[in-house]
This record gives structure tokens, sequence and C-alpha cells, in this order.
């Protein structure tokens, strides 16, 4: 279960059930520019925590803080020009891939958030339960448990579409912060994966980016740790996006905070395992879900 309180006009989440740990919910337009004042506020709030992190956004990727820290992983496309990015940045296949689909007729069009839109967007969730080797969370979502999830910052924020025969077969949203423009929803059918609308949006979100003079252009994490999927990793990286490394800091909210810290035991037990024994766990969690749902 999710608590949040709100602490000097920022939203505070806490998460954990044994290791209670406190962050920014919207941490990626959010910066923390006097972490002990904002920690000690977070004391005195009552709310129970353990722990506090933070993280230095882009392009800040040179420590300024004395904490305990650790390096996060950001996948980040770093914008001169379109020109620039089609010829130098991205991988041959990627390019052949945006003009396939031009050429089989995908139109991009920027959609209006509506009821029209959200219905569109449960028909790509819908498709199927299995993407990338995993079980996808929003596989028979509700209508309104959708709605209410992409409705975030509208204020800032525009969806694009990618178009077969006036069917959505894909789309993105793009979040524009102060710094960046970010991804936050980006979704094809797997029925149309032939005419590569994913591709041709991550063209339209590079030339926003161009058009925004905006210096990155970031997709989220860049491999996600040891439970990254491979193929979105060789997605981004295809299309010029770098894994950038940025300071992540945690400090203790007590005393339990700073045995957990000393400890190392803030990390999951994912994070803990061999690679070879996840990547032979992540083998057989992808045969069981084929299986299970291919009957």
């Amino acid at each position: 279960m999710v608590k949040a309180i709100w602490v000097e006009n920022k939203e505070i989440t806490v998460t954990g059930k044994f290791i209670k740990i406190a962050r920014l919910k919207e941490e990626w337009d959010e910066d923390v520019d006097d972490p002990l004042s904002l920690v000690d506020k977070i004391k005195k709030s009552g709310i129970k925590a353990d722990i506090f992190t933070f993280m230095q956004r882009l392009p800040e990727s040179k420590p300024k803080y004395n904490f305990a820290m650790e390096w996060d992983s950001v996948a980040a496309l770093p914008i001169k020009n379109y020109d620039y990015w089609i010829k130098r940045q991205i991988h041959k296949n990627s390019r052949k891939k945006i003009r396939k689909a031009q050429k089989k007729g995908v139109v991009l069009k920027q959609c209006d958030f509506n009821d029209e839109l959200v219905k569109s967007i449960m028909d790509i969730c819908h498709e199927t339960p299995i993407r990338q080797g995993k079980l996808i969370p929003d596989y028979n979502i509700d209508f309104e448990t959708l709605k209410k999830a992409n409705a975030t910052f509208l204020d800032r924020a525009v969806f694009w579409g990618a178009y077969f025969n006036d069917e959505l077969i894909g789309y993105i949203k793009l979040v524009f912060t102060d710094r960046f423009i970010r991804t936050m929803g980006i979704l094809g059918k797997v029925a149309h994966r032939d005419k590569a609308p994913m591709n041709l949006l991550i063209s339209k979100a590079v030339e926003i980016c161009a058009e925004k003079k905006s210096s990155y252009l970031v997709y989220g994490k860049y491999d996600f740790g040891k439970l990254g999927s491979d193929t979105l990793k060789d997605f981004k990286r295809y299309h010029g996006f770098e894994n950038i490394v940025l300071p992540r800091y945690y400090i203790s909210l007590n005393i339990w905070g700073k045995v957990i810290l000393k400890l190392n035991l803030h990390h999951s037990v994912v994070e803990i395992l061999p690679n070879r024994i996840i990547r032979f766990l992540l083998l057989l969690r992808s045969r069981w879900y084929t299986r299970k749902y291919s009957t």
C-alpha cells in the first residue's frame, strides 16, 4: 500500500512493508534543493518511513551531496536536431523501420485526451497479456482506471497516435519538464508490429524535442536492472538512447533506517541474486506465461 503526504509543496510517497522508503512522487520532474530541510519536515510529519531517497536530475550527473549514494540508470537521448538524430544517432535498422512505417501508410496525429482515445488505448492494452516475456499489469484494465492513469500532467503533456486505416495501432504520451521531455506511456499493437508504429512515434518525439529545443528525450530507466527486457533495451539503444547514470541518495530517517543502509538491506532480493540465476528465472517465467496464455 502506498501512503502519501505533502511537504514543501511536494508529494512524498512511502512504499514497502518491512522497509519503508519515502521519495518524491514526481522525482522525474522535481528537484530536492535542500535535502536536510525536507528530511526534517518528513520526520516531523509523523509518517512512518525509514529512508528517504532522491536522485539528481539531468543534466546534473556530478554528485552534489555527501549522503549515502548509488548510481541510477536513465535512458536519455541527447538532442541536437532531427537530421543529426536520423543520420548519426540511430541504427540503420531503425531508419529502415521508420521509412517502412511511412510507406505502409501509418499516419501520426496529435490526439485530444478524451474517452475515445482512452477506449482506443484500452484496445491496445487488452490485445495480449504478455509483452517481452512479462505479464502486463494493464491487461484487462477497466476504462476508469486507465483513464485516471493517463489523465496525469494534462497541463504539460501531449498524446500522439499512430493510425492505420483510422485504427489506433500505437500511441505515445510526452510530458514536458523544465529540463527535458520524457515519455510517459508508449505502446503499440502486436498485430501491427510489421508496420513499425513505435519507431515512427519515437521519431515524432525527437522532432518535438528539436522544435522545443529540449536537450534530452528521456525514456525511463535504461534497463530496469536485472529484470529489464533485452528487447526494450535494444529498442532504446537502436534509437540513440544512452545509459546516463545519475546520483541517487539515501538518507536514514530513524535508527532502523541507519541499520538498513549499513547492511545494504534497501535492495530487493532480485538485485542481490547473481545475473545467471535471474536470467534463468526470467526464462522460466516467460515459458510459463507463454504456455498458460496460449491455451
